[in-house]
């Protein structure tokens, strides 16, 4: 029951994901956007994968529920593809305002 309940909780986090990055790349600027709040959940996908991989029941039964491990990685995906577009924009929001000066 507790690895459902975890799969629900990933997915559910991972679903805001793909859409988040759709808006930060129609968006073309930082504004509305923290950088220390996708560090923070990055590293902490980064931390949930790592606790899976030490984790010795899991790794017993990896091949039955690899599919766990799938989530975090594809949350891990999706929110660094987030921290690539916050540079990106971040380098447009510069660019703006060079030539508003």
């Amino acid at each position: 029951m507790a690895e459902i309940l975890e799969i629900i909780m990933i997915v559910s986090f991972g679903a805001s994901w793909p859409l988040n990055v759709m808006k930060s790349w129609k968006a073309r600027t930082t504004k509305g956007k923290s950088l220390p709040f996708l560090l923070l959940i990055f590293f902490g996908y980064i931390a949930g994968i790592a606790s899976k991989l030490v984790n010795e029941v899991y790794m017993a039964a990896f091949a039955e529920k690899w599919y766990v491990l799938f989530f975090y990685c594809l949350n891990l995906i999706m929110v660094g593809a987030d921290l690539i577009l916050y540079v990106r924009n971040s380098r447009l929001d510069k660019a703006r305002e060079a030539e508003n000066v």
